[in-house]
């Protein structure tokens, strides 16, 4: 009988989380590289340049409620899969829009507005996949793997689609990365199951490693106790929506996960322009320095979650799951405030990249403390949470280029840097250790059906 040192599933499956959401920044990342060709093409401005980003981030921040409700009732297996299919078709067809259409910037908007509404299932699905997987002691460095995915993918993207674009054209870009997420997402539904006990390569010391450190209770994982519930309009461990809106720990992390996002979409929208078109870098430079960028998001978010398990397991979550984020953000603003201001182009591109890196060093807390707290809804909670972070990316795609035009680009990472340190403040208001109560379940009996 194998035993636990050779059972990993649940990290194999992390794995695939961030190969995932990196196929996911590819996605969407790819208009911000290729976005000066499409300006050209349809003849954009930078502000309706910037609409497409907030139409994508609209559509993925209005879903993100329904697609971790979904998560929670469906599973993160055919959740994801069809996620994954249905942002392929979008990416698809925004390349198909021609370019003497009439409206362009409307057609275009909507076809980003539904590819937003597809990967918005990605990150709830994966937080309830984390729920069910991952013990809470290790949900840190797991989530941090996850959400390392987003730097690769943004990371790699540029170089992908700039040689696409130079090669085939910038609607090449856009099929190519359609490809990849098919075969992706077709991949993950094969190896991928809802709940470690129905997957037959766990063995059985993984499988009491888990559930000894799981927070969602074990009526979650019987089929039987699920089909009397479904029957009688009783979840198990799911929460009341009254129970959600209520909580301070949900409103405050929403709040500082707006904040974040507002920074974050800078760094994925602007930062490749700002450095082409304000610092004067060409077109490699810029490029360069924005997978530097990314790939310091990807290798400190990792970092922040072994962080924040250490600090939790020594500490408690308190100092774990809070402090490391208010500490990331606060420095955050520092690197914000600083890079805006130095000179030297590519010194102040290598400073800005320290400020996206220590934004990701609080990445994984946002996702850990939602799925700690909310027990068999952590895919409707964390959605929820998102919801609020992708609407403070919306914000950041049409309103930086705004303040940058009126007051200067200093100014808008002035901005950025003050939402940083309101971000940190609603930290310091989230109680991890304060679990949402549950609705009322079954009788012991019938859960134990």
């Amino acid at each position: 009988m194998a035993d636990q040192a050779e059972s990993r599933v649940r990290w194999f499956l992390v794995f695939w989380l961030f190969i995932l959401s990196a196929v996911a920044y590819l996605d969407r990342i790819n208009l911000s590289i290729a976005g000066s060709f499409i300006a050209t093409e349809f003849h954009l401005t930078n502000v309706q340049l910037g609409s497409l980003t907030s139409a994508f981030l609209i559509g993925y921040a209005l879903f993100q409620t329904m697609g971790g409700w979904l998560a929670d009732r469906l599973g993160s297996r055919l959740v994801l899969a069809v996620g994954v299919l249905w942002w392929g078709i979008f990416t698809s067809l925004t390349a198909a829009v021609p370019a003497a259409i009439v409206s362009a910037v409307l057609v275009l908007a909507a076809a980003r507005f539904l590819l937003g509404a597809g990967e918005a299932v990605l990150f709830p699905a994966s937080n309830q996949f984390v729920s069910r997987w991952i013990p809470s002691q290790e949900r840190g460095i797991a989530n941090g793997l996850i959400f390392a995915g987003v730097g690769v993918g943004a990371g790699a993207t540029p170089f992908l689609i700039t040689y696409i674009m130079v090669h085939y054209g910038w609607r090449w870009s856009f099929w190519m990365s359609a490809i990849i997420g098919l075969a992706v997402g077709a991949i993950w539904y094969s190896i991928a199951r809802d709940t470690p006990e129905v997957h037959a390569n766990v063995s059985p010391a993984e499988l009491q490693h888990i559930q000894a450190g799981r927070t969602v209770g074990p009526s979650a994982y019987s089929d039987a106790a699920k089909e009397l519930n479904r029957r009688v309009g009783v979840t198990d461990d799911r929460i009341q929506w009254s129970t959600i809106l209520s909580s301070r720990n949900v409103w405050a992390v929403t709040l500082a996960y707006f904040c974040f996002g507002y920074v974050a979409w800078i760094f994925f929208t602007w930062f490749f322009i700002y450095l082409a078109k304000v610092r004067g870098l060409n077109l490699k430079a810029s490029a360069s320095y924005t997978t530097l960028l990314f790939l310091s998001m990807a290798a400190c978010s990792p970092i922040g979650g072994a962080i924040s398990d250490k600090l939790t397991k020594l500490h408690g979550k308190r100092i774990g799951r809070c402090g490391i984020a208010v500490f990331a953000l606060l420095s955050t603003a520092v690197f914000l405030t600083l890079g805006s201001q130095v000179q030297n182009a590519r010194l102040a591109s290598v400073v800005l990249a320290g400020g996206a890196g220590a934004l990701y060093l609080s990445q994984s807390s946002f996702w850990s403390v939602t799925a700690d707290i909310a027990a068999g809804s952590s895919g409707s909670v964390s959605g929820f949470m998102n919801m609020g972070n992708q609407f403070g990316g919306a914000l950041t795609a049409s309103l930086t280029p705004a303040i940058a035009a009126r007051f200067g680009w200093t100014t808008s990472f002035f901005v950025a840097a003050g939402l940083s340190v309101l971000g940190a403040a609603a930290w310091m208001l989230v109680d991890p250790e304060r679990a949402l109560a549950p609705a009322p379940k079954l009788s012991p009996s019938l859960e134990k059906a």
